[in-house]
C-alpha cells in the first residue's frame, strides 16, 4: 500500500471537497481519497504509487490547483 499527500489551493466549501474527491477517485490505482478543507490537504492511498501527474490533472479537472506535497 502506498500513501501520498499533497496540498490543494482554492477550496472553500464542502462542494469543493466533493469535486476533488470525485475526480481523484477516478485516477487508476487510487483506493482511497481524503480531502481536508481546513488545511487543503489531499491524501491518496493506492495499492502501488499513484502517478502524480494524473492526480494533478484530476485536481485541475475539478477546478483547483495542486501544489507540492505538504
Amino acid at each position: 500500500m502506498s500513501t501520498s499527500t499533497y496540498s490543494v489551493v482554492g477550496m472553500t466549501c464542502g462542494h469543493c471537497v466533493s469535486a476533488v474527491t470525485e475526480e481523484v477517485s477516478q485516477v487508476p490505482g487510487v483506493t482511497a481519497v481524503d480531502v481536508d478543507l481546513a488545511s487543503g490537504g489531499l491524501t491518496i492511498t493506492g495499492d502501488a504509487p499513484v502517478d502524480e501527474d494524473a492526480v494533478r490533472a484530476a485536481v485541475e479537472e475539478a477546478g483547483y490547483e495542486m501544489t507540492a506535497g505538504r
